[in-house]
């Protein structure tokens, strides 16, 4: 069986998730859910990001220890997972003390071959973002824009400029590897100048301790190195023994990584040290790091301290977690910025799925039961159909792999208005001949759509096959061909799927 490794970033954890987090999240369980349905083996991993001085400093705040506030952020995270439906295998915690001990023993490993070094940092830092400045990056952080500190303190360095010919070499050999195109420009230009080697520890009172016999009184592990190394202790990495435990197999079947998603402000963690880091561990590099867009509140990014984060749990209390879902893939393409506005999401969600989809299933079900006694009528051809709808699994296949979530949700979309627009033509409520293989076809299209819908739309998916009584029938590839609903088959009155908003 073939496998798919796929991650998240792990989100951190000094403030409560946001539609941000959603998103990404959301993306990943999509393509989890299709690689499954396609027969893979497939290795889901998230988590959370729990070190730093950051989570330190709010908890202070909070009056809580680092420990009780991140196990508090840490469940509001995964009830919200569990509302939106994510199906992930392991949610890994930076906190976890096997991970701490593959972090720890990652960089004596690094720091053995020459590639973590001791010296002295002298420069700006910026506190907020725990992120020491590059000489030509000036004074003011080019992350939040805030001043900086000027600081000079021992740490521990790793060569990261040791790498950047192989860098460019591999991005040249190995184009799919940044994703997309515009972000691939983006790294290709941090690399046009030398890189600096990397800072990788900080006085924090909050982090992963430096591996016993390593000197560095009050120093931790940078929360970056931290965080970045989830995704191979989150496969039971260890760099010691990597096979001879049935812990270590997971990490032989799994690795490298399929794909990661991140945020377009992360790349240059995720494009430039994160693979440097590999190249250092003589792994091999995942096969592509795909940096998306933002969402933005009236055109500016989402941020807490400027008030215009939406509220994940708010949005589907009112509207249900199955219309956020939707939303997020079908507004804008995956690699762009997208504006969240409550406007544009009541107007996606009532003429996708209130006027279009959910309209389409209460029609049909309604004549079944008030013309045929609820029993799904007789087939005859299948026509425009059976023709639309079966043969897509090529193309939407290719458009999962490209990260296309709009493509294939306008692709389905087509279906769903071939669909209205047959219900139209043929129009079943006349009681002619062909109305009962009329009500028949269309039974089976939504039997169809709702394989193709599940990745995105589980819960839905289930509540279409379980109005038209369609449960017991197979839902993997081998469902796609046409004819599978048997004539008879009992549907039931239900509430629309997706009541319109007004």
């Amino acid at each position: 069986m073939d496998k798919y490794y796929l991650t998240t970033p792990i989100y951190y954890v000094n403030a409560q998730p946001h539609v941000g987090h959603v998103y990404t999240t959301v993306a990943a369980d999509v393509l989890a859910r299709w690689e499954r349905f396609l027969g893979k083996e497939v290795f889901f991993l998230t988590g959370a990001d729990e070190h730093g001085s950051k989570v330190a400093a709010a908890a202070d705040q909070a009056g809580l220890s680092p420990q009780e506030l991140v196990d508090q952020t840490v469940q509001r995270y995964l009830d919200l997972w569990k509302l939106l439906e994510i199906k992930f295998d392991r949610f890994i915690r930076t906190t976890e003390a096997e991970h701490q001990k593959i972090i720890q023993s990652i960089f004596s490993a690094l720091q053995r071959n020459g590639d973590i070094y001791p010296g002295v940092y002298e420069g700006h830092y910026c506190v907020p973002c725990e992120r020491y400045l590059a000489p030509a990056e000036g004074i003011d952080c080019a992350d939040c824009g805030r001043p900086t500190e000027k600081l000079s303190e021992e740490t521990y360095f790793f060569r990261l400029s040791r790498y950047q010919e192989r860098l460019k070499e591999h991005f040249v050999k190995n184009p799919e590897f940044i994703q997309p195109e515009r972000i691939r420009d983006e790294v290709t230009n941090m690399l046009s100048d030398p890189l600096p080697d990397l800072s990788l520890t900080r006085r924090c009172r909050w982090g992963v301790p430096l591996p016993e016999g390593v000197a560095g009184s009050g120093l931790t592990i940078y929360v970056w190195f931290d965080a970045l190394l989830n995704y191979l202790s989150g496969v039971n990495y260890n760099p010691l023994s990597p096979a001879e435990t049935d812990q270590g197999k997971l990490f032989q079947r799994f690795w490298p990584p399929d794909v990661q998603l991140v945020g377009k402000d992360i790349i240059r963690f995720h494009h430039i040290i994160w693979p440097a880091i590999l190249m250092a561990l003589n792994l091999p590099l995942p096969k592509k790091v795909f940096g998306h867009g933002w969402w933005l509140s009236g055109n500016e990014k989402m941020s807490k301290s400027k008030g215009n984060v939406v509220e994940p749990f708010d949005f589907c209390s009112r509207y249900g977690s199955e219309a956020l879902r939707y939303f997020l893939l079908a507004e804008v393409p995956f690699g762009m910025d997208g504006n969240f506005t409550e406007d544009a999401f009541r107007k996606r969600y009532n003429s996708d799925l209130a006027n279009d989809l959910g309209n389409l299933i209460h029609r049909f079900n309604h004549l079944i039961r008030t013309n045929f006694g609820g029993k799904v009528p007789a087939p005859q051809d299948g026509g425009i159909l059976a023709r639309k709808t079966t043969g897509l699994l090529p193309a939407l296949t290719q458009k999962m792999e490209n990260l296309d979530f709009f493509g294939f949700l306008e692709t389905l979309r087509e279906v769903v208005s071939t669909g209205n627009h047959y219900l139209d033509e043929e129009a079943p409520w006349r009681k002619g001949p062909n109305s009962g293989p009329a009500l028949y076809n269309l039974t089976e299209t939504s039997r169809i759509l709702s394989i193709y819908l599940e990745p995105v739309l589980p819960r839905t998916a289930a509540l279409i096959r379980r109005q038209l009584g369609l449960m017991d029938l197979p839902t993997g590839k081998e469902a796609l061909t046409w004819g599978l609903t048997k004539p008879g088959t009992i549907v039931t009155k239900a509430p629309p799927l997706f009541p319109r908003i007004k």
